[in-house]
């Protein structure tokens, strides 16, 4: 009955309209076209964009068969180079402490024999390294700086069971790699040495760091009254000792500052040691400004641009394992200041274990 009367309403329906049934059939079939006129549209634009990308191809294929326009470079440097000084960081040697590979899951060994080996290239490194950048820029000058912990000392219990001399001992071993590394850069270059000189934590003689009396309780700091009696007579050689925890070095019109580290206080963070550094290093420069800071204590090689913090030769032992520090292979820090440029190379003085021990030479009467 229904479809009777919607068929009756359909034949009532005006001539020349449709019926609602084929207007809805036309209206999908409309939106179909459409829909398949836009995939299509976009299937053409993708292709007429690959063609164009083609032709650009093609283009600069084309382009590039033609000859080559060229010109030749002179393998003679410019005349008039610049002059540069050369600086080499010692820090952190650490020579009388024993680490057993056990307690830092095999990534480390350190004792007597391998300090020795490691302060010897230590010294061939930085020559080597003084060579290679001297072909290119002349070098009158090499800053040795002794920033300190050179000895491990007895501060901590734990650490008299580990340490294989005793204090004063490992002051005299210290001060015997010291020397032979000196003469050893006179003998084989004809610079000049400048050795700012600064005591670390470790070689105090009391429980606690004294501040304003550092320095007359260093055994560090009588090694280094030692050192310049070993070479008062030698011309080449000019010593820097530290008053106070800074000194300062001026150098091309710029200024150096050297402390060994101990008074920047970091107890970890995400930000590694850049923060506490930069913080320090801002509130010293309201006193006196320093264009670089230069220091060691944290055993880690860094180059932070206003600062240059310095490996170890020690390396990574128990104590690093156990505080989490971030692992690093013994290292120390070389870098070069240019009269012109400022601050230049930075390099990392590195240590093979595996070589043999070179043969010590006797000392030249």
């Amino acid at each position: 009955m229904a479809s009777k009367k919607k068929q009756d309403k359909d034949e009532d329906a005006p001539r020349g309209r449709l019926k609602a049934s084929d207007e809805v059939r036309l209206e999908r079939k409309i939106r179909k076209l459409e829909m398949v006129t836009k995939r299509q549209k976009a299937k053409y634009n993708a292709v007429m964009a690959m063609l164009n990308d083609s032709e650009r191809v093609n283009e600069a294929l084309v382009a590039f068969e033609g000859p080559v326009e060229s010109f030749r470079i002179s393998a003679k440097a410019p005349e008039g180079g610049s002059e540069a000084t050369a600086f080499a960081i010692a820090s952190d040697w650490h020579v009388e402490e024993r680490v057993d590979p056990r307690t830092v899951n095999g990534l480390n060994r350190y004792d007597l024999e391998l300090a020795d080996r490691r302060a010897v290239q230590f010294f061939q490194n930085t020559k080597r390294l003084i060579d290679i950048m001297g072909k290119d820029v002349e070098i009158k000058t090499l800053v040795l700086a002794l920033l300190g912990d050179f000895i491990t000392n007895d501060i901590h219990e734990d650490l008299v069971e580990i340490n294989q001399l005793s204090p004063m001992d490992a002051a005299l071993k210290a001060r015997e790699l010291l020397v032979s590394g000196i003469r050893f850069l006179l003998d084989n270059t004809k610079l000049d040495l400048v050795v700012p000189c600064h005591s670390g934590n470790h070689g105090r003689t009391t429980k606690k760091v004294h501040i304003s009396t550092e320095r007359g309780h260093s055994l560090e700091f009588l090694m280094y009254a030692s050192l310049v009696s070993q070479f008062r007579d030698e011309p080449r050689v000019k010593f820097l000792l530290a008053d106070g925890y800074h000194s300062y070095l001026e150098i091309y019109g710029k200024t150096i500052r050297f402390h060994h580290g101990h008074e920047i206080r970091y107890q970890g963070g995400v930000g590694g040691i850049y923060i506490p550094v930069n913080k320090a290093i801002a509130q010293w420069n309201k006193g006196r400004w320093a264009d670089l800071d230069v220091f060691g204590h944290f055993h880690q090689a860094k180059h932070g641009g206003n600062f240059i913090s310095n490996g170890s030769l020690i390396g990574f032992n128990a104590f690093a394992l156990s505080i989490k520090a971030d692992f690093e292979p013994p290292k120390q820090s070389f870098f070069l200041w240019d009269r012109k440029r400022g601050q230049t190379i930075y390099a990392p003085i590195l240590f093979d274990d595996k070589k043999s021990e070179p043969k010590k030479e006797e000392p030249k009467k």
